[in-house]
């Protein structure tokens, strides 16, 4: 499947780096742990970053209910969503011409407020296993008080676009400075137990598996 372009989502700049196909949006979302919200509160820009979680063609974010930032975006007012991986630094012969590597999906879209209890807990599902899989089974569930005090959005991934810059610098001087990626990967390190724990409380196989 192909992802739909408006004005909006059609890349311009760089468009030989865009990508077409809407598996490779699924691809950028599910590696990423963060996204950035953009709204426009009182006639300003504000970008908030923030965790995430897709269901098929649903992106859910959640927040506190007293936040102005997730008010506005509840609301039905436009939104943007983007999140961004980067792959590695592109060092070049000419300063010009230094880049990254990176996969990037922006999502454009009006979101919904999730308030059914049912699909709120869904919603929060995806959330949690996105960023931690194995923990909604594992720790207690929401209680009804943590629910309400917790606003979960909905945005459809209809109008999204993906760009994607991967390779060796793009210059071609004859210079001796060095030229080439550093690559940038994202490891997980040991984990760290929580003071209060009990002695001896072992490690979960859903943390201790990640690294």
């Amino acid at each position: 499947m192909t992802l739909s372009p408006t004005p909006r989502s059609t890349i311009k700049r760089g468009k030989n780096r865009a990508a077409t196909d809407r598996s490779e949006l699924y691809a950028v979302l599910d590696a990423g742990l963060v996204c950035h919200l953009a709204v426009v509160v009182d006639g300003a820009p504000v970008v908030l970053p923030t965790g995430y979680g897709r269901d098929g063609d649903t992106l859910y974010l959640h927040g506190s209910t007293g936040a102005r930032t997730l008010r506005e975006a509840a609301a039905g007012l436009p939104v943007s969503v983007a999140v961004t991986l980067l792959d590695g630094i592109v060092y070049a012969r000419s300063v010009f011409d230094h880049s990254m590597n990176y996969r990037c999906a922006v999502v454009h879209g009006v979101a919904t407020p999730v308030t059914d209890p049912a699909a709120k807990s869904h919603g929060l599902r995806v959330l949690v296993e996105h960023l931690s899989p194995g923990s909604w089974d594992y720790a207690r569930q929401p209680t009804p008080r943590e629910l309400a005090a917790t606003a979960v959005l909905a945005l459809d991934l209809t109008e999204a676009s993906v760009k994607i810059r991967t390779g060796p610098p793009s210059d071609e001087e004859s210079s001796s400075a060095w030229a080439g990626v550093l690559p940038v990967v994202t490891t997980y390190g040991t984990p760290e137990p929580c003071p209060l724990l009990a002695e001896g409380t072992a490690v979960p196989e859903h943390v201790s598996g990640r690294r």
